[in-house]
């Protein structure tokens, strides 16, 4: 089993997934208004077709949660994730 890790880089403005310990994708945001807009969303391809970019997805959705925020999918991966998931729909801005 991989044992990945979801981190909130702020000096980096992206969330970034870590396997054993090598950041192995990230999701990039700016804030505006109150809210995480997510611009773009990348896998290393050494890494793809792992489903780390969905655990990825869920780790950020679940951090915007916990901290009261909403969001902005403009990023296609995670408006699409977001689309299929409407547990998330709440978060939106």
């Amino acid at each position: 089993m991989i044992m990945s890790e979801v981190t909130n880089n702020t000096a980096r403005s992206r969330y970034e997934i870590s396997v054993d310990g090598a950041v192995a994708g990230y999701s990039q945001y700016v804030m505006k208004d109150g809210a995480v807009v997510f611009t773009h969303t990348e896998i290393d391809m050494d890494y793809e077709g792992q489903g780390l970019g969905s655990k990825l997805v869920r780790g950020m959705l679940a951090d915007v949660r916990e901290r009261g925020l909403k969001m902005v999918p403009q990023c296609p991966f995670v408006k699409e994730y977001v689309k299929k998931h409407p547990e998330y729909a709440d978060l939106r801005a």
